[in-house]
């Protein structure tokens, strides 16, 4: 049976025009622990408190959470359907040359493949500065009032944390599924026990229902509706990155049916996850009159409200392990998504030196010199950071925003053309349900990706600006420039790099 499936899944890659390159070696659960792994959603939702409580108190925490989990799970569902009809590593920029119209497609899919190869790699640094800031906190609220911080001091834990990816993916390959199984079984646990513990040593000083489901705060200088919006990035950091599923499909057996399955999978469980654990640090938070202590501390939000719930600072730091070592989970798993985004543009002929990224290592079995391009560019996002923390904070915000235009962009041409592109698939959503799903992804892609790029607060000043635009304009005018030099003579979408039909014959 194992046998049947694996050449069905090596069959049907080869009509999509390419050969097996890696080892199906992923179960579903492994797979399913690297795509939660990405998503660290309950970690990354409660480090993340600072986006959404000045921009709509616990309203915009919350209910800005539902909200922006219905509109992603909608996403999920509609790139799952184009994931099933054609599983390859390519993802976004491949469904889009299979749905766009001729006269647009070879345009459309290399610009879709750069914003999403560029938002992945941006993910690395994202995930590596998160890490490093949680280290940096950690040292801050145990030396209080003595510890000087200077950015090269996180610099160099960036560096650290960023090797550590790159040396598990380079060199652990046949390990990484069992890390991921490892770091989904971690993440889950953490969860449970923070909850627990914090639960236990609030008790009875528990903020009211009142604060957790209804406070509305807005310190931003923009009118309410536009504030509960921009609250939204909170829920769009912790739930973005679900493509990874997509960029790993090669690796999976049965991969037209479970790769979908996956993709949702995560998103139910990021989901409903998130939504418990933000409501427990709330109800353990103290209430409105710790909220200004939790957004100005030094040490963080979530580290802060572990320190008021314990109130113990060594206690405080324990709790934070778990989601501090689920961030370098994240950053071994977002390494290795980046990579196979990065060596699939380059099998397409999307990259300069495509020749160069495009090769799996005989011995290794991973696309090594795709992760060394992956870590150099993530090594120049640092030296970034060192010269401007905000340049560097715009390269996270446009990660954000480039992975929801590469979710968006084939959402839209499936749209346009009426669903009738997506040939006969395992993973097929009712025609209604798939409509809905289409258009409320869709309409959330349009309004967040136009918000995000809004400075957070009025009045804007030089450092509180949101130069995020101006990352992903970079993006844009590399591409842009990439497309008149070498991809209009010699881009034409997804190759065929393999003989079909001797390839069908050594399968019989």
């Amino acid at each position: 049976m194992k046998d049947d499936i694996a050449d069905a899944d090596a069959l049907r890659l080869a009509q999509l025009g390419h050969a097996q390159s890696f080892e199906r070696q992923f179960s579903r659960w492994t797979m399913l622990g690297l795509s939660f792994a990405i998503l660290n959603s309950w970690t990354a939702l409660a480090a993340s408190l600072s986006l959404a409580l000045p921009s709509g108190g616990t309203v915009s925490v919350i209910w800005g959470l539902v909200t922006a989990g219905i509109c992603n799970f909608s996403l999920a569902a509609s790139l799952a359907e184009m994931l099933s009809a054609f599983p390859t590593s390519g993802g976004q920029y491949h469904w889009a040359y299979m749905i766009a119209p001729a006269s647009i497609r070879r345009g459309t899919a290399w610009a879709t493949g750069w914003i999403n190869m560029s938002g992945w790699v941006a993910l690395v640094a994202t995930n590596s500065s998160l890490a490093s800031t949680l280290i940096i906190n950690m040292i801050s609220l145990l030396h209080p009032g003595t510890y000087e911080y200077h950015r090269w001091h996180q610099f160099l834990i960036y560096l650290g944390i960023t090797s550590t990816s790159f040396a598990v993916n380079a060199f652990m390959q046949k390990l990484l599924p069992q890390v991921n199984g490892v770091a989904l079984a971690w993440s889950i646990a953490g969860f449970m026990i923070i909850s627990i513990t914090v639960l236990a040593c609030a008790a009875p000083d528990y903020a009211t229902g009142e604060y957790v489901f209804a406070t509305w705060i807005n310190e931003t200088g923009w009118p309410d509706g536009i504030a509960f919006l921009l609250g939204l990035l909170q829920g769009g950091l912790g739930l973005t990155g679900f493509d990874a599923v997509a960029h790993m499909i090669e690796e999976i057996p049965d991969a037209a049916l479970e790769g979908p399955k996956i993709m949702l999978y995560c998103q139910y469980i990021g989901i409903s996850t998130g939504l418990c654990f933000l409501i427990v640090v709330l109800f353990v938070s103290g209430g409105m009159q710790n909220t200004d202590r939790i957004i100005e501390s030094g040490a963080g939000p979530l580290l802060e409200i572990f320190y008021i719930a314990t109130n113990s600072r060594v206690g405080a730091v324990c709790l934070l392990m778990f989601p501090l070592i689920c961030f370098i989970f994240a950053g071994i798993s977002v390494l290795t998504t980046a990579s196979r985004m990065t060596f699939a543009f380059a099998r397409d002929g999307g990259l300069p030196m495509s020749a160069t990224w495009w090769k799996v290592h005989p011995k290794l079995g991973v696309p090594l010199n795709a992760l060394y391009l992956d870590c150099f560019v993530v090594l120049i996002f640092g030296c970034i950071y060192l010269g401007s923390s905000v340049a560097f904070n715009a390269i996270i915000s446009a990660s954000v925003t480039a992975l929801g235009v590469s979710y968006g962009i084939p959402v839209f041409l499936n749209v346009i053309t009426l669903r009738r592109k997506l040939p006969e698939r395992r993973f097929s959503l009712p025609a209604g349900i798939g409509w809905a799903a289409n258009i409320i992804g869709l309409v959330y892609t349009i309004i967040t990706t136009v918000l995000f790029v809004f400075p957070p607060f009025l009045p804007v000043t030089g450092t509180s600006m949101n130069y995020c635009i101006v990352a992903f304009g970079i993006i844009l005018i590399i591409s842009g420039f990439q497309w008149i030099v070498d991809g209009r003579k010699n881009f034409e979408g997804p190759r065929i790099t393999i003989d079909q039909s001797a390839h069908r014959e050594s399968l019989t």
